[in-house]
């Protein structure tokens, strides 16, 4: 075979491989009689048709795709052995031509990081701030989950829920076309359309009204977008929110932990403030990871991000499942197809490829290790809160090879974050 090295780009390196014809011929005659073996052939036994008989039969091209799936491998780890290619994942092999058989390879290599000075990175924590404002806020969320509604006779008024007889269409084709539906009237509310919900206020019981709306040319549903919608409604019923008032009765009933508005008060406060302080702990740790991923020059190649596609794609399809839907019900709900979404998940996938590739070579910079005892106690805390009786099975999945090198994958992370954070920060010698 020859093997030209054409380029090196993006981390990866570009062949064309040219094969024998000889060595072809031979995995031609091999492919003939293995398929021979499996093909019935009106007129003889099997296994005993005449290549061109079988050829004729099944054609040429099955012939050669199949002689092709058998030896391009073999070919390929030979090139790459040959010019001393160290490749991390499978190929892209297009075929070039048949006669003689050429094909293209694209190998992906280890990616390349150079570090920059991360030793006198310096980036400062944002203070964490919680008012009274805050915490009233959250209470008076809490009032309104604890609210009834109750019919009143009135005309209709922002923040009433209404039941609604709605009939609608887009272009002389039914769009939404319901009797009895329950809607919030909430201002600058995009739902069913932008400004459906400034039509309804001044509306009386058992009033109907025809109006218009025209969907943004930049609505997020594209088969919506710039279009004009015709709506007739009839308000059936009108409902006002009625909201209990803010006492210690109030409190106990949120939880019987809290006897007075003051405990719930200062509750509140605290479960903020820890969220608030987590928060601020995550985007401070995502400034350091980016002030040293903008000192360095990273270089991977495109496989590694097509494969963290691959992985946020499988984690939001688990959390769909869990809601009922499957990945093709969701795209549906969406319009988008799975290309399109992937293209959406591109730009965070980038990311999080060239955050890890820093973080592991700032890990070995620094020498982080994690020990057998490290992840041992890591696996006490996963399953100090599972239920006993399966706190052992849990226990021996997390033991298991695979499950244990992820621990060890997220503790060196976190070691090496850590680090950095106390870099930043001025509380470590960099």
């Amino acid at each position: 075979m020859k093997v030209t090295n054409e380029k090196t780009e993006n981390s990866q390196v570009f062949l064309t491989i040219e094969m024998e014809p000889a060595e072809v011929e031979a995995s031609l005659e091999a492919s003939y009689r293995r398929l021979a073996k499996k093909t019935r052939i009106p007129g003889f036994r099997k296994g005993k048709a005449p290549r061109a008989v079988l050829e004729g039969y099944l054609g040429k091209e099955t012939l050669l795709e199949d002689t092709l799936n058998n030896l391009l491998p073999k070919v390929y780890e030979n090139a790459i052995k040959e010019q001393k290619i160290e490749a991390i994942a499978q190929p892209h092999i297009e075929i070039a031509q048949t006669d003689p058989v050429v094909f293209k390879a694209i190998v992906p290599l280890m990616p390349t990081i150079e570090l920059g000075d991360y030793h006198h990175i310096q980036v400062k924590p944002e203070p964490v701030e919680l008012t009274e404002d805050d915490v009233s806020n959250t209470i008076e969320q809490l009032r309104h989950q604890q609210g009834t509604w109750e019919p009143v006779d009135r005309p209709v008024a922002f923040g009433d829920l209404v039941v609604l007889d709605v009939e609608s269409n887009i272009e002389d084709k039914p769009f939404i076309n319901q009797k009895g539906i329950q809607y919030q009237v909430l201002h600058e509310s995009s739902s069913p359309a932008p400004g459906f919900a400034e039509q309804l206020p001044n509306m009386k019981q058992d009033e109907e009204k025809e109006f218009k709306l025209q969907f943004p040319s930049d609505y997020s549903r594209d088969e919506l977008a710039g279009k004009e919608a015709s709506f007739k409604v009839r308000v059936i019923e009108i409902k006002q929110e009625g909201l209990p008032e803010l006492n210690d009765e109030f409190a106990k009933g949120i939880s019987p932990d809290f006897n007075t508005m003051d405990l719930l008060r200062e509750r509140i406060s605290t479960n903020l403030r820890l969220h608030a302080e987590e928060q601020a702990r995550v985007d401070f740790e995502e400034r350091v990871i980016e002030a040293a991923v903008d000192l360095s020059q990273v270089e991977f190649p495109p496989v590694l991000v097509e494969a963290e596609i691959d992985q946020l794609l499988s984690q939001q399809t688990r959390r769909w499942q869990m809601d009922g839907k499957g990945l093709e019900e969701y795209l549906k709900s969406i319009n988008k197809t799975e290309e399109e979404l992937r293209e959406e998940l591109r730009p965070l996938a980038t990311k999080r490829v060239t955050q890890s590739l820093v973080l592991g070579k700032i890990a070995e910079e620094e020498k982080i290790e994690v020990s057998d005892a490290e992840i041992d106690t890591e696996i006490e805390n996963m399953t100090q809160d599972a239920d006993e009786d399966k706190r052992d099975e849990l226990r021996g999945f997390l033991n298991a090879p695979p499950a244990r090198e992820s621990i060890k994958l997220t503790l060196m992370t976190r070691k090496t974050m850590q680090r950095l954070v106390a870099i930043a920060t001025g509380s470590e010698e960099g």
